[in-house]
């Protein structure tokens, strides 16, 4: 969650919502606050923050394989996998969170670690859902642009897990965008391939989709 620094970017972007704390921001997109899915009600009160922040046991079960599967088939003298939302300050006016990200270790080194965002591209990044309000139109195209905007920021590839519909969609620079249905085989990359609908299965866990 993305929590650190946002007085001062409050001070420093032209934000119209003073009746909206900061808080209830999720992310910010070219200056422009995106606030957790559920915000308002929060703010009549029907709702705590707690109760709008956090994941739910399917997303969180999925994160939790996709780092398994990280940590067993990929190099961890190569790649560091960050987790947590890491912040991702992408421009001046634009910061984003993600679920799972990988770096390539020649680029991030451990010095790269401290207290700020990382101004330093993934090289992988994973998303389950998204946990932004969609109450705008422009809202709308939002998983769309973030992605486009981090294949901007340097990141090679960008997949999204959507719990609803059951489909992972990837994307990678210079490449047509793909979306498939979550029981096919997904490249994490070097040739290492999960699949979220037969893990679920094998482990007992059903789902229905929204539809």
């Amino acid at each position: 969650m993305l929590t650190q620094e946002r007085k001062k970017r409050s001070q420093t972007s032209t934000y119209n919502n003073d009746d909206i704390p900061d808080s209830l921001i999720y992310e910010v997109m070219d200056g422009e606050p995106l606030y957790y899915k559920g915000y308002k009600d929060v703010l009549s009160n029907k709702k705590s923050l707690d109760d709008i922040m956090g994941s739910s046991t399917l997303q969180s079960f999925i994160i939790t394989y996709l780092l398994k599967f990280t940590f067993k088939n990929l190099d961890e003298q190569k790649f560091l996998a960050l987790t947590n939302e890491l912040g991702l300050h992408v421009s001046d006016k634009t910061n984003f969170a993600g679920d799972i990200n990988i770096f390539d270790r020649s680029v991030f080194s451990v010095e790269n670690i401290n207290k700020r965002y990382s101004s330093i591209a993934p090289k992988i990044v994973c998303e389950v859902d998204s946990k932004i309000d969609f109450s705008k139109d422009k809202d709308l195209d939002y998983i769309n642009i973030k992605t486009q905007k981090l294949l901007n920021f340097g990141v090679e590839k960008v997949i999204w897990i959507f719990t609803g519909s059951q489909k992972v969609m990837v994307s990678q620079q210079n490449h047509d965008w793909l979306t498939k249905d979550w029981n096919q085989d997904i490249e994490l990359l070097d040739g290492h391939f999960f699949n979220i609908g037969q893990y679920l299965k094998d482990e007992g866990v059903k789902v229905e989709t929204n539809f």
